[in-house]
């Protein structure tokens, strides 16, 4: 599919509605990764995130870690707090 389209003065450009419609992932307020693969050539792809996970369990591990001025544990008191709300 090819469409011609004009890049406007800040440098905006519409994405045809016929090509919007062939690919689910073009939508409003979609993150999306512009990339120059040629002098010539511009790619438009959907962003994707990376999640770094052992960061993120290494972040979960230092906060369930943390001990308080009180008894117990920060966990455990979530878990009841939780429990008692069925």
């Amino acid at each position: 599919m090819k469409s011609v389209v004009v890049i406007r003065d800040r440098g905006q450009l519409t994405i045809p509605d016929t090509i919007r419609k062939a690919v689910s992932w073009v939508t409003p307020m979609s993150a999306v990764t512009i990339s120059v693969t040629k002098p010539d050539e511009i790619t438009i792809k959907p962003n994707e995130k990376i999640i770094n996970w052992d960061k993120l369990w290494k972040q979960i591990r230092r906060v369930r870690a943390f001990k308080g001025k009180g008894q117990g544990n920060l966990s455990e008191f979530i878990v009841k707090d939780r429990e008692s709300h069925f």
